[in-house]
């Protein structure tokens, strides 16, 4: 029981700090509040038992992704322009879609219930039969290799173009490689 209570108190810092990254004109500001935001986003999926996404999220949303934030910040100005303009259209658009939001919700399944769609068939399958499917006696790495094999698939092309955005961001091109190739060779 306790723990529900500790989800809530991550989800209203979550939103308290949401809003403060909206309010900032000072982007240095808004950059560290991003980084709070992840290691608040880490310590929710911690407590959801989901230990593999949180440590993703603290290296990639609170580690590499504030450093590149970071080393933007160096090169521009931190305060942003202010436009104070509330636009009616953006207002009629969100709202009607809000309440929309929160009708459905009210067809999802209990958190962590067991009749859930999720848990009826394929949890099942995957704890009895992945070892004798794939021949690989850890459950994880079955799921993961395997059954989940696209999902992993797209997550290493993400994090492949993710690096060749980094390498395109520092301004590297194909000669300066060949440079530090022809170093280590002679």
């Amino acid at each position: 029981m306790i723990v529900i209570y500790i989800n809530i108190i991550i989800l209203f810092l979550l939103i308290i700090t949401s809003i403060a990254i909206n309010q900032q004109d000072n982007l240095f500001a808004a950059t560290m509040l991003t980084g709070i935001f992840s290691l608040l986003s880490a310590s929710l999926f911690v407590c959801l038992d989901a230990v593999d996404v949180a440590f993703t999220e603290a290296a990639v949303g609170a580690g590499i992704a504030l450093i590149l934030f970071l080393g933007t910040l160096a090169s521009i100005k931190y305060k942003e322009k202010v436009k104070n303009k509330v636009s009616v259209s953006g207002l009629l658009l969100v709202i009607p879609t809000g309440f929309l939001l929160i009708y459905g919700i009210h067809d999802i399944p209990s958190f962590g219930a067991l009749d859930n769609p999720v848990q009826t068939y394929l949890a099942d399958r995957y704890i009895t039969g992945s070892s004798k499917e794939i021949g690989i006696p850890n459950l994880v790495t079955s799921v993961l290799a395997s059954y989940r094999g696209h999902d992993t698939l797209g997550e290493v092309t993400v994090i492949f173009t993710a690096c060749i955005g980094v390498l395109m961001l520092l301004g590297r091109s194909r000669g300066d490689y060949r440079g530090i190739v022809d170093k280590e060779e002679s």
